[in-house]
């Protein structure tokens, strides 16, 4: 195995995801050499990744690369990598708040956060976006705790809580919340509303499209029409957002959103984005969210313009995901329960970077 690379890894789930952490100065400082090494570890480029550990799945084939804060006032710093399951493409424009659930428990265990008492408050600037997080991790007797009664829809069994905070989520990836310019844009003939707070989005009423959206989401991936036209909408919305070309970018995010059904705020399916999300990522709540208390959204038009402090429920394939909404300081401010686990730590091999040739 000599002519592998042999990098710590960490294995994780965040919420309703998974995948490896590293410590930023194990892998190379080079982006592309990183992003290089990534497709290696995580077998990109096959259905299965069956030559990586990555799972096939969009919400398995996540990375989460950490170091100590580089920001007056964060902890850590937390750089998140979308890696593509079917195309050797790494993308990092992005956030995961479902893998940001386990930053805060690796930290700690990685030496870069100390113990706090029985709770840890773990202060996490996440590179991508420009953007503080804080997470409340579990810590007593003087050691993260995994083990606990909280539960989330979309993963089996309970877990300790880990509370997380999304200050100030606006304008994540363009600096402004409607970054069109517009709460409500008609794109091809279709109302929507293009949203960057936390993760930029385009919500669209499911039934303009023809759709229920109470689907589950494999009838929705075997809708190929559909898909195919979110992806021209969503092309469409990345040019009005500014975001330039996205194909090659899994941001905007589409979302279809359909009146709730389960005594919740809305209904949602949420691509990531040519896949439906088995249930639905933190940060694509925290935006959701907050199209249900700005005026005029396509989300508010549907349930009536919410006012903060408020805790919203968002029905999803796999059950609900409750935001809460407040003002602080002026601000709007999300806050999120999750669940996270350490699964396996150990080394993963990689095919040197630059024995690679990337196939995008």
């Amino acid at each position: 195995m000599n002519d592998l690379l042999s990098i710590p890894c960490v294995l994780m789930r965040g919420g309703t995801s998974k995948g490896p952490f590293f410590l930023a100065s194990d892998l190379p400082q080079d982006p592309a050499e990183r992003d290089q090494v990534l497709l290696s570890v995580m077998g990109s480029g096959h259905p299965l990744q069956i030559d990586g550990i990555g799972g096939g799945n969009p919400v398995t084939s996540k990375v989460a690369i950490c170091g100590p804060g580089t920001v007056p006032g964060a902890d850590v710093d937390y750089l998140f990598a979308q890696v593509r399951v079917d195309r050797q493409i790494v993308d990092t424009s992005p956030n995961c708040g479902n893998m940001l659930a386990a930053v805060g428990p690796f930290a700690i265990e990685a030496g870069l956060v100390p113990v706090a008492g029985d709770t840890t408050l773990v202060k996490i600037f996440n590179v991508n976006t420009g953007k503080m997080i804080e997470a409340e991790v579990p810590t007593p007797n003087g050691a993260v705790a995994y083990l606990g009664d909280a539960k989330i829809d979309g993963v089996p069994g309970q877990a300790a809580p880990i509370a997380l905070t999304f200050k100030d989520a606006a304008g994540a990836r363009t600096g402004q919340l409607f970054p069109s310019g517009k709460s409500i844009e008609t794109i091809d003939g279709i109302d929507v509303t293009c949203i960057d707070c936390a993760m930029p989005m385009l919500l669209i009423e499911a039934a303009s499209l023809g759709v229920s959206g109470y689907e589950s989401a494999a009838e929705l991936n075997g809708n190929h029409s559909l898909i195919e036209r979110l992806e021209d909408l969503r092309i469409l919305a990345g040019e009005k957002m500014g975001m330039g070309d996205v194909r090659s970018q899994v941001t905007p995010k589409p979302v279809l959103i359909s009146p709730a059904r389960q005594g919740g705020a809305l209904s949602v399916r949420y691509f990531m984005p040519n896949e439906c999300h088995p249930s639905l990522a933190t940060t694509g709540a925290v935006g959701i969210a907050t199209a249900c208390v700005s005026e005029n959204t396509v989300a508010s038009r549907l349930i009536g313009v919410q006012t903060p402090p408020v805790v919203l429920s968002i029905e999803h394939p796999s059950g609900h995901l409750d935001v809460k909404l407040q003002l602080r300081d002026g601000k709007l401010v999300a806050g999120i329960l999750r669940t996270a686990r350490r699964l396996f730590e150990g080394h993963v091999f990689a095919k040197p970077a630059k024995t690679l040739v990337c196939a995008a």
